[in-house]
């Protein structure tokens, strides 16, 4: 057996009646479908049921795996303690799942338990579930989220689902998730017009099942857009792939603010036209490759820095990047080799951002030198990402950011976020934010960002401003 059926379900602590306390009969056709998706579940009779959940143990690098034998968790932070739910986890699933994910060197296990409770994305899910099955005729497989990109919650969704086959499992797979928290201005997040676009772009995709359709989503649309089950569903996909589905949209509503979708899905074969990750990267590499035959000389001075870093281990030595300046105009080869500048080299693998660093003042001979140096800091030290490693190489792509002179100012309002980047300091603590980001659509935030770099809260006071130019080159 493998993946039977999946259901994608929010996770609205409100939606129980011991905490909504009547509020829920305002999302009752989010209750009823809830009812419904999970008495689909239970019709299938799955031995394991697997649970994606946002508010799982989650780490920048490493998908969680919730191990032991059982798990308990109640609702007492929602001020209903007397509501507990327990589950019975399936060991050897999770053995299996971890041995396919050693084979590959893919970054998941069952390390760094630092909360067993279980967390109120698994158990409101289960709370429903539990009214269509006995609670101990099924055990659980509870998987946190990551910070890596959509395509290794994919990839980990398809090696759940070799871990079925293997096991010759009957398995469920349930992605918990909301959509977008800023559907309106009295919501707990506020309104932002990308709310409701990614609300109705995900309940589309999903009712269709076009599962190829969740990697296009930008990761600054979807920050944009404060949703939290995105990588859930594309786990779920994952799960999915290479199958036939048969999909049926139950409901769509945002009541209080925050988007509640749910979706069922019935598994009714393989279909070898569903094996949506491949065909996905082929158009995307097809894209790089194509936007890499128009890289300026700067770009292509990062692209063999990159490399050199990734596959020698080494930074692009002199005569390499003399090497690339080979054929470069004139005027260009003159400004990376005679002229001194900050630069930053930010690195983006299939819309997620995969590394940035640089430096704002220069610290090399010569622009050249210093965005050979930056690449391989930004390929390989970036703290918040692991080491590009070679077999990314193809999905990467590359911009360089050529810092101008600095110049101190008195008040945010000599700021542009499209035109200007900008430097907070305060004693030895120093922040840089590039302008013209995705995502960073006013100064105001631009300077909170820009103080979370440099270790300092937003409210701090005193600090400096700073704003700079630069040329970008994509």
């Amino acid at each position: 057996m493998s993946i039977i059926g999946a259901v994608m379900v929010p996770h609205p602590p409100i939606i129980l009646p011991e905490i909504g306390r009547g509020e829920e009969m305002k999302i009752q056709t989010t209750r009823d479908a809830y009812e419904k998706a999970m008495a689909f579940a239970a019709s299938l009779q799955p031995e394991t049921v697997v649970i994606a959940s946002p508010h799982s143990i989650m780490y920048s690098d490493y998908f969680h795996i919730s191990p032991g034998g059982e798990a308990e968790g109640d609702f007492r932070r929602f001020r209903a303690g007397q509501v507990r739910i327990h589950a019975d986890y399936d060991i050897e699933f999770v053995h299996e799942l971890c041995g396919l994910c050693d084979r590959d060197e893919f970054p998941a296990g069952t390390m760094g338990e630092r909360e067993p409770e279980l967390d109120h994305g698994t158990m409101i899910p289960l709370y429903f579930l539990n009214h269509h099955m006995h609670e101990r005729t099924f055990r659980v497989v509870r998987i946190g989220l990551s910070g890596l990109s959509l395509t290794d919650h994919y990839l980990l969704g398809m090696k759940i689902r070799e871990a079925a086959e293997r096991l010759d499992r009957r398995i469920v797979f349930i992605a918990s998730g909301d959509l977008s928290h800023k559907l309106k201005e009295e919501g707990p997040y506020g309104f932002d017009p990308n709310g409701p676009r990614y609300d109705e772009r995900i309940m589309d995709v999903m009712g269709r099942a076009q599962f190829d359709e969740l990697l296009d989503f930008e990761e600054a649309f979807c920050d944009r857009a404060a949703e939290c089950g995105h990588r859930s569903f594309v786990m779920m996909a994952g799960a999915l792939d290479g199958t036939d589905v048969l999909a049926e949209r139950l409901s769509h509503e945002g009541t209080f603010g925050v988007g509640y979708g749910v979706c069922t899905y019935a598994a009714t074969g393989p279909d070898e036209n569903r094996h949506f990750l491949d065909s996905w990267r082929e158009k995307r590499r097809a894209e790089v490759e194509r936007k890499r035959c128009g890289e300026d000389i700067f770009v292509r001075l990062a692209r063999a820095g990159v490399e050199s870093a990734v596959r020698n281990g080494h930074r692009l030595p002199r005569e390499g990047i003399l090497s690339v300046l080979r054929n470069a105009p004139v005027d260009a080869e003159q400004e990376l080799l005679r002229q001194r500048a900050g630069t930053f080299v930010s690195i983006h693998k299939n819309g997620s951002l995969r590394g940035c660093i640089g430096t704002i003042s220069p610290t090399c001979s010569c622009i050249a030198e210093e965005i050979a140096r930056n690449a391989v800091s930004a390929s390989t030290q970036d703290p918040r990402f692991p080491a590009i490693r070679p077999e990314e190489l193809d999905d990467l792509e590359i911009s360089v950011d050529v810092l101008g002179e600095t110049e101190h100012i008195s008040s945010p309002d000599e700021l542009d976020v499209k035109r200007y980047g900008v430097i907070v300091t305060k004693g030895i603590r120093r922040g840089l934010l590039l302008p013209n980001l995705d995502g960073v659509d006013t100064v105001e935030d631009q300077i909170d960002i820009a103080l979370r770099k440099a270790g300092l809260a937003p409210d701090t006071e005193g600090y400096e401003l700073e704003r700079f130019e630069v040329v970008r080159h994509e």
